[in-house]
């Protein structure tokens, strides 16, 4: 049988999926990531600094531990989708879709015939998922479309109901930009809250999991709490620039204290 999808168990099951974000080309990063116990890590071809062949190696690093490996792709292009497939990604976040179009064109990349076009060659993912793979793929590997436009709100109910889209996933900065405001994420705007209410509500009414790009625990807990059921929590980049200024701060502020009222300690 080929390997489950975690990430599809749990949604079974109720509760939400907790992941976090791999921006670092590294697939040692990746393996650390993975041994801190997400749910899932979200591999970034798009905004990262990573190219296919990294990518191939960080899915293999998030392998050695019960983690689920996704990877969101640079753009709507079946190459990009069907690679990151064959080497073994559980599932893809696609930027950008905007209509139906955009959102039928990413699930065609995803399914085998009869349910879409993707090609077989699963040259990484059957020793993955399994010798069973190929016949399990479709029920398999999940496919999130990303909402992250005022364009992609207001046509949530033809997006949506697309059949085989999983999953939504939305992009909070470009979202902003969208609005007219200004880039980043974790906002508790009246407007952003009303754009993901609508989201949630769409989600609702056509089966589809909510999914959202969170920077805070504290931020992700309060989407959870609205209704999300896939939070992403901060990435690596962040855990390590936010750790190494905590360190840096820490240290400067202990040497600052230990210095005598005169200044400078040195005896020249």
């Amino acid at each position: 049988m080929a390997r489950a999808n975690r990430v599809r168990e749990i949604w079974a099951e109720g509760p939400a999926v907790d992941s976090s974000w791999l921006g670092i080309p590294s697939s040692f990063s990746a393996e650390v990531m993975a041994h801190a116990g997400w749910d899932s890590l979200v591999v970034d071809m798009q905004h990262g600094m990573i190219d296919y062949s990294v990518m191939v190696t960080m899915l293999q690093g998030i392998s050695t531990t019960g983690t689920v490996p996704l990877v969101r792709v640079p753009w709507n292009d079946p190459a990009h989708i069907q690679k990151a497939l064959d080497a073994g990604a559980y599932g893809i976040i696609c930027p950008m879709i905007n209509n139906r179009d955009e959102a039928e064109k990413f699930v065609d990349s995803m399914r085998y015939a009869p349910l879409g076009h993707r090609s077989s060659g699963p040259i990484r993912a059957s020793l993955y998922g399994g010798p069973d793979y190929h016949m399990q793929a479709n029920d398999l590997v999940v496919a999130f479309g990303m909402i992250e436009t005022a364009e992609a709100i207001n046509k949530l109910d033809e997006i949506l109901p697309v059949h085989g889209l999983d999953a939504i996933y939305v992009g909070p900065s470009d979202l902003s930009i969208s609005y007219g405001h200004p880039p980043g994420g974790d906002k508790p705007d009246d407007w952003m809250m009303a754009a993901l209410k609508k989201v949630l509500d769409s989600c609702k009414r056509h089966n589809v999991q909510p999914g959202i790009h969170c920077g805070s625990p504290a931020y992700a807990r309060r989407m959870i709490d609205m209704g999300f059921k896939f939070v992403t929590v901060g990435g690596d980049t962040r855990f390590v620039s936010m750790g190494a200024a905590a360190a840096v701060a820490e240290m400067r502020e202990a040497g600052a204290a230990s210095r005598p009222a005169g200044g400078s300690t040195s005896p020249y």
